[in-house]
């Protein structure tokens, strides 16, 4: 018998490879479907309290450099005083624990010292004193040596001066005014208080004299003419009734036919001035 193996039939051919794997893989199992998105509303925070600002705004720390340079400032300041304290309790506390023996000496130290300060004030203030006196002295000297200096010029007639005082007209047509009539009104000037005299621009000093000249009057060596106009420089009720006294000057002159006009002012200036003369022998006895 002749058996042989005839080939398998189209219909029986064998399992590809891919579906194979498939059977041995497990099955699929489907992704699941995403979550919906919530709606807008929802994803909004809550509104954050006072606290929780409060803790948020402080933790972490956030320090800047002028915050830090402030608190080592701070801590400073404070062991400074911290520092004061402890030694202002030590020194307390070691008075408190002295003896009397040493709190008494203590005392005498303070006294004595006291006692020493106040003595130097008291001679400071007495040397203030001196100074200023001694300045006001000089002051006052200075003063008084100036008003001495301008009184003797007023006498000397070397400076200008006015003041309260008389004008004093002569009126002389006839020519009949002499010196000497003119040095009888500058003498009973001088007797009323007269301080400053001027004579048609000629100052009468102590040396001054009268000489008759020709038409005129000679004042110290200066030919003056009429009308003679005096200007006077004192107290003005005095000055004019000394002038019209019972056979006084005015009447004098009028009996000369002069015409004598007198008139008180507030105000006279004298301005005529004389050269300081150097004596040629006297001297001061302070030198």
């Amino acid at each position: 018998m002749s058996e042989h193996n005839e080939p398998n039939a189209p219909d029986e051919q064998p399992a590809k490879p891919e579906n194979r794997l498939r059977k041995e893989l497990p099955e699929e199992v489907p992704a699941p479907a995403p979550a919906p998105e919530p709606a807008p509303e929802q994803q909004t925070e809550e509104p954050l309290t006072g606290r929780q600002r409060l803790v948020k705004g402080l933790w972490p720390p956030r320090l800047t450099r002028a915050q830090l340079i402030v608190a080592l400032l701070l801590f400073g300041l404070g062991f400074g005083l911290a520092v004061q304290v402890a030694s202002t309790s030590d020194s307390d506390s070691a008075l408190r624990g002295a003896r009397q023996e040493d709190l008494v000496r203590i005392l005498d130290e303070l006294d004595a010292r006291t006692q020493r300060l106040e003595d130097e004030k008291q001679g400071l203030e007495k040397q203030r004193q001196e100074l200023q006196s001694s300045s006001d002295q000089a002051a006052e000297a200075r003063k008084q040596t100036a008003e001495k200096e301008k009184q003797l010029g007023i006498l000397a007639g070397t400076v200008a001066a006015q003041g309260p005082g008389i004008t004093m007209t002569i009126e002389d047509t006839k020519g009949t005014v002499k010196a000497d009539m003119l040095l009888d009104a500058i003498q009973e000037l001088r007797a009323a208080g007269a301080e400053a005299i001027q004579v048609n621009g000629v100052r009468v000093v102590a040396g001054t004299y009268f000489t008759d000249s020709g038409n005129g009057v000679g004042v110290d060596g200066n030919k003056i003419n009429a009308p003679y106009r005096f200007k006077v420089i004192g107290k003005p009720q005095d000055l004019e009734p000394a002038l019209n006294i019972p056979g006084g000057v005015v009447q004098t002159l009028e009996k000369e036919q002069a015409t004598v006009t007198v008139q008180q002012s507030g105000k006279i200036v004298v301005d005529a001035l004389r050269q300081a003369k150097r004596p040629d022998y006297a001297r001061s006895s302070s030198q």
